[in-house]
């Protein structure tokens, strides 16, 4: 297991992105957390196995009404998440 920080960029904000990609995380058993941040990118932090990680990313891409330009993946300090939560903005 690892956990995997992604910022994605692109029409991913007001979307229903989030919740799109909490629903596949929950399919695939991938645990973290999903966030907007202000520069209008989201950010998740995601663990799992490599490949289901790797399918978690690629499903992203199928996200209804979302339009990602750019998906940057980094590598994260181990983290355990209980399960895949959404994480409400706190603008200013």
């Amino acid at each position: 297991m690892k956990t995997i920080e992604l910022i994605i960029s692109g029409k991913v904000q007001r979307v229903g992105f989030r919740a799109c990609a909490r629903h596949i995380a929950t399919n695939l058993g991938v645990t973290g957390e999903v966030e907007n941040l202000t520069d209008g990118k989201v950010r998740i932090l995601a663990t799992g196995d490599d490949v289901i990680l790797e399918k978690f990313v690629s499903m992203l891409y199928g996200c209804p009404r979302a339009i990602i330009r750019d998906i940057e993946v980094h590598q994260y300090i181990d983290t355990i998440f209980p399960d895949f939560s959404i994480k409400r903005a706190t603008y200013g």
